[in-house]
């Protein structure tokens, strides 16, 4: 998302994106907040964005519905929609489970 926003903007930002996700019956797994970043290249003229990462499950016609809410919205610069196989999802859930046990202490 655009470096300009806010905290307080990104989060609701992203609460947007879960709830278009929840509404349509998807199930959000993980979502991790990587803060602002530096960018490999300039985009719009911002060479820093804020990245979040959302874990989900969901039916293939969910990934059309929160692409065109990506695209709708201005303040998401670039996004970018992966499936997993099954060894990244293992993968997935141990570093859940490592970043938990991690909060936790």
């Amino acid at each position: 998302m655009t470096p300009v926003l806010s905290d307080e903007q990104m989060k609701e930002t992203v609460a947007k994106f879960k709830k278009v996700l929840t509404d349509n019956g998807a199930e959000v797994l993980n979502e991790e907040t990587w803060g602002l970043k530096k960018m490999a290249y300039a985009i719009d003229k911002k060479s820093t964005g804020f990245y979040c990462l959302l874990e989900f499950k969901a039916e293939p016609t969910v990934i059309n519905k929160l692409e065109v809410a990506y695209r709708r919205e201005e303040k998401v610069i670039r996004f970018m929609t992966v499936k997993l196989d099954k060894y990244a999802v293992e993968y997935a859930e141990k570093r859940r489970n490592k970043y938990a046990k991690k909060e936790e202490a």
